[in-house]
């Protein structure tokens, strides 16, 4: 069995799709393989679907949900497999658990390379940790989950992929511009920047690829910009880091060089205290 949540859902058997068209099976489905061979709690996954307004048929209707998964599954699997749906899609004293390794989700590998990515960072090795990141976030397809109606239960797991995303993201970042590949990233700081206003650590990344790439006024604006937008919307000043980083790049502090400063740090914090 294959499942990918980054992204449209996507779950095969044998190569035959066993995503079911209806919302509340597929809602059922991308909860139990976000956690593969673990069991979810019937009342989880009843909060999942109906929130805090349970029906009065809520049970029967989540053990006639269970059941159009598990047809969908024997039909994948054909009437030569040596399981059955009931040993994939098990029942547990409880809840129920998809009975299958942690390596048929593509989340495992994701958090996998952004684990290696993370410990190369750290020790400093630029080029492998730039590497995992990027082969961590080419498993994406899109937003997590785009084409499943989440409840309040999946919107907490999208929400931390999402974020875990834009860390990755971040993270590679911050490898390429320790391998000086500053002059390649603006464009696509400048795209992160408008879709995240307010965050303070890809403004500080791009101020550092305006100023290496010559073009220390742009990046001196960009400070301004959101100074003015962080007193107008939250009435707060930029961080310490960034203010430091703002005065270092007014200074031509060298410190900002490509093969200059602390090595094994993320660029927000070049300036921490």
């Amino acid at each position: 069995m294959k499942i990918q949540v980054l992204g449209p859902l996507s779950a095969e058997v044998n190569r035959v799709s066993v995503v079911p068209t209806a919302g509340k099976p597929r809602q059922i489905l991308a909860l139990l393989a976000l956690y593969p061979g673990r069991v979810i709690p019937v009342p989880t996954l009843m909060e999942e679907i109906w929130g805090t307004d349970l029906p009065q048929s809520a049970l029967t209707t989540l053990q006639t949900y269970i059941l159009q998964l598990r047809r969908r599954l024997a039909g994948a699997m054909g009437p030569d497999a040596q399981l059955s749906a009931k040993d994939v899609l098990a029942t547990r004293y409880g809840g129920y658990l998809l009975q299958i390794p942690s390596e048929a989700v593509d989340v495992h590998a994701y958090e996998q390379l952004a684990a290696e990515g993370q410990l190369a960072f750290d020790e400093g090795h630029n080029e492998r940790a730039a590497e995992c990141f990027r082969r961590a976030l080419d498993l994406w397809e899109g937003p997590a989950l785009v084409d499943v109606r989440v409840g309040p239960i999946l919107d907490i797991e999208v929400m931390r992929l999402e974020e875990s995303r834009l860390v990755v993201r971040e993270r590679r970042i911050d490898a390429d511009l320790r391998l000086g590949r500053h002059a390649e990233l603006t464009a696509e700081l400048t795209d992160l920047i408008a879709r995240h206003p307010q965050h303070e650590g890809l403004h500080s990344q791009a101020m550092v690829a305006l100023y290496r790439s010559g073009r220390q006024a742009t990046a001196l604006d960009l400070y301004r910009k959101l100074r003015g937008r962080l007193i107008e919307e939250l009435g707060v000043e930029p961080s310490p880091q960034l203010q430091r980083l703002h005065q270092a790049i007014l200074a031509v502090d060298p410190q900002l060089d490509v093969v200059a400063g602390p090595r094994r740090t993320s660029t927000f914090d070049l300036y921490a205290a």
